[in-house]
C-alpha cells in the first residue's frame, strides 16, 4: 500500500533510558575504539561514549514507529523494504554514563522519489532536565512503494553541507578491518537488532548476497578514524556529523575511510571546520557518501 504522507507531524515516544558505563564501554569496544575518554573511569572526568552512541537510544523509538506502521496502512513486507538513506546528527554533548534519556520521533516529511517514498523523520535526545543532547534529520527510502497525499517535504530540515567540488586527491586514506562478527558485536553493543545484519536466511530473504555492516557502524568508523586524523583524538570536538548511505559492507573485508580537506569555517554553531570525507567498501563502492564532520576548537 501507499505511505500516506498525512502521517507527517506524528509523534513516536518517548521512550527513555538509563546509561550506564557498560553500555558506553562496549558500544565503544564494538568499533575497535579504546580511546581512554570511553575507559578509564579512574579519569577525573569520567568517561563519555563515542558521538555515534545517539544511534543507540534512538533505535527502540524507531522501532515503536515501525511496529504500529499498520496505522498508516504500511505492511510489514513494505516496512523490510525500508532502507536508511540519510544521516544528520547533531551533538549538543557527548552522552555521560548516569545520563537519563527521553528520546522521540516527529515523522516531518513523506515524498515520492524515484526508487519509491522518501521518509524523514527528526529524532530529540534530551537527558533529565529537558536538554538537548542529540538532534537527527535521518532519511529513508521505502523501495518500490509509492507515495499518497501528495508530496510533504520537510521545510525545517536542515541544508545538506556544499562545500564544491572534493579536491582531486584525499589528504589521507585509512584502511579499517572488518571482522567477521563485526555485525554480531554491534548489535549487541549497540543494543541495536535488525535480522538482516546477523542472519544470513533472513538477509537472503531480503535479496543481499549476506549479512551486512549496519550502516551506523560503517559511520561511526569513518568517525572514529576521522577523529584519530584530525582531532586528536578529542570526541569532544564533534558538533555534527552528516552523510549518505549507499554500498553494502559485507564481512570479513576491508573498508576505507578517505579524508578529502578539512575546510575552516565560521556558521554560528560552534563549528571551526569541516572535514569532508566518505567511507569505501571492499569493492570500493561509497559505503558512506557525502559525509563531513563539524568540528570545534
Amino acid at each position: 500500500m501507499p505511505v500516506p504522507s498525512d502521517m507527517v507531524g506524528e509523534v513516536i515516544g518517548p521512550i527513555t533510558h538509563d546509561v550506564d558505563e557498560r553500555w558506553t564501554m562496549a558500544y565503544a569496544a564494538s568499533l575497535g575504539d579504546t580511546h581512554d575518554c570511553y575507559f578509564d573511569t579512574l579519569g577525573d572526568d569520567g568517561v563519555v561514549a563515542h558521538p555515534m552512541f545517539a544511534v543507540c537510544p534512538e533505535w527502540p523509538v524507531i522501532v515503536a514507529g515501525r511496529d504500529i506502521s499498520d496505522r498508516w496502512g504500511i505492511t510489514p513486507d513494505e516496512v523490510r523494504r525500508s532502507v536508511h538513506a540519510t544521516h544528520d546528527l547533531t551533538v549538543h554533548r557527548l552522552v555521560r554514563p548516569g545520563d537519563h534519556l527521553t528520546t522521540s520521533v516527529t515523522y516531518t516529511g513523506v515524498e515520492q522519489r524515484k526508487p519509491g517514498t522518501y521518509q524523514t523523520m527528526r529524532i530529540d535526545t534530551a537527558d533529565a532536565d529537558g536538554n538537548p543532547v542529540a538532534t537527527t534529520y535521518q532519511g529513508g527510502v521505502f523501495l518500490n512503494v509509492e507515495t499518497t497525499g501528495g508530496n510533504r517535504p520537510d521545510p525545517d530540515a536542515p541544508a545538506e553541507p556544499d562545500f564544491g567540488d572534493l579536491p582531486a586527491e584525499p589528504l589521507a586514506e585509512i584502511g579499517v578491518p572488518v571482522a567477521h562478527g563485526a555485525a554480531h558485536a554491534y548489535t549487541e553493543c549497540a543494543r541495536i537488532w535488525n535480522p538482516i545484519h546477523t542472519d544470513a536466511a533472513v538477509a537472503r530473504k531480503a535479496g543481499l548476497p549476506g549479512i551486512i555492516l549496519h550502516g551506523t557502524a560503517t559511520l561511526a568508523l569513518g568517525v572514529s578514524a576521522v577523529v584519530d586524523a584530525v582531532a586528536d583524538g578529542n570526541p569532544h570536538r564533534v558538533r555534527r556529523i552528516v552523510c549518505r548511505f549507499r554500498a553494502m559492507v559485507l564481512m570479513p573485508s576491508t573498508i576505507t575511510v578517505r579524508i578529502w580537506d578539512v575546510i575552516p569555517i565560521s556558521d554560528g554553531s560552534g563549528a571551526t571546520e569541516a572535514v569532508r570525507f566518505d567511507v569505501l567498501n571492499a569493492e570500493g563502492g561509497p559505503a558512506v557518501d557525502r559525509g563531513v564532520i563539524f568540528l570545534s576548537d
